[in-house]
């Protein structure tokens, strides 16, 4: 079992080397996060703000971030039912290294990225959450992408972690918040993809400070989804973000409650060295807290790859099935829930 050390009081994120001072994991977001406190180069600084808005039917994944030497701003539209599709495009700009304005807390704050033929804005007011924006020929389509969601809802607890890396002044900061309600619409060639209550659009934020070491890999996976009973059910695994010798990012989500778990291993099958990441996987938990298998039906790829700079990502949205145990004993099972779980190398 893991070792799992919670933070329950409001603390600052970094020391005065800018390493973190009491690494560990958090319900809520008590670290106190400031740029200033940052001792690495700034054109080392990763700052983002990812918004996945989704149900069984189709998803739309929304990134703004500045990665110091680049700002990569993003949109996938993405379609699980009857023909599965696609469809990903960004834009980049070169050494914003803070000019792009991110928050330093996802508690409240906006943000607006202009960048080629997109613009988008998340607001934020400490209540709701307004995404909204346009991507002039989406695609290369000659056609415009346009969303506008509000999210709702806003769960009492998330989960949220402090970790450094084995190298001074760098760390990885983070807050997952899911099963917010969203509403709203998308809208693209003709189509209006429309996210409500009656057909359980839910969101999720992966909310990211820090100094990454320059060449990493790693493992995400998050879903959400409401239960016959009507409560919501959520949760986030991962692996890869620096030294979680203090704790890992692995939590359950159930109606506005986080419950923490130890270790989880993605197991993605191989053929030799290579990864078939379109074929069934499992995850297995070393606590039996989070046993599911997953079947894949899209996998998003993005990749950006100019030799020093790499960003390979295989974010797989698929069906997932098995069950989870709470806190207090009680099991959730779940069957082809709509979710997703990632493997990413990133070079950075």
């Amino acid at each position: 079992m893991h070792a799992q050390h919670e933070i329950t009081a409001p603390q600052r994120l970094l020391n005065e080397k800018g390493d973190v001072a009491e690494p560990g994991f958090a319900k809520k977001l008590f670290w106190i996060y400031d740029r200033k406190d940052v001792k690495a180069k700034k054109i080392r600084i990763k700052e983002w703000d990812y918004y996945y808005i989704g149900n069984q039917d189709f998803g739309l994944c929304l990134t703004i971030a500045d990665a110091g030497f680049v700002a990569s701003h993003s949109i996938s539209l993405l379609g699980f039912s009857g023909e599965p599709f696609q469809m990903n495009d960004s834009e980049i700009a070169p050494f914003p290294m803070g000019k792009v304005g991110m928050p330093s807390t996802s508690e409240k704050g906006d943000v607006t990225a202009k960048a080629g033929t997109l613009t988008m804005t998340f607001e934020n007011d400490g209540e709701k959450r307004h995404l909204f924006g346009r991507y002039d020929n989406f695609c290369s389509t000659k056609k415009a992408l346009e969303f506008d969601v509000t999210l709702t809802e806003i769960p009492e607890e998330s989960m949220v972690i402090a970790t450094p890396f084995d190298k001074p002044k760098h760390f990885y900061y983070n807050q997952k918040i899911n099963c917010m309600r969203a509403d709203g619409w998308c809208r693209f060639d003709g189509k209006e993809y429309l996210f409500n209550r009656e057909n359980g659009s839910l969101a999720t934020l992966d909310w990211g400070r820090g100094v990454w070491t320059y060449d990493n890999t790693w493992y995400w996976g998050s879903g959400q989804t409401v239960l016959d009973d009507g409560s919501t059910f959520g949760w986030n695994i991962g692996y890869g973000f620096g030294n979680t010798s203090a704790a890992t990012e692995n939590m359950l989500f159930y109606n506005g409650k986080s419950h923490k778990i130890s270790e989880i291993t993605f197991n993605i099958p191989m053929s030799g060295k290579k990864y078939l990441y379109t074929e069934p996987w499992t995850f297995t938990s070393d606590d039996g807290r989070f046993e599911m298998t997953f079947k894949p039906v899209i996998d998003r790829q993005a990749p950006l790859d100019v030799g020093v700079i790499c960003m390979i990502p295989h974010q797989v949205f698929g069906l997932i099935s098995g069950k989870a145990v709470l806190d207090d004993g009680k099991v959730i099972e779940i069957n082809d829930r709509m979710c997703f779980a990632e493997r990413v190398h990133n070079k950075w």
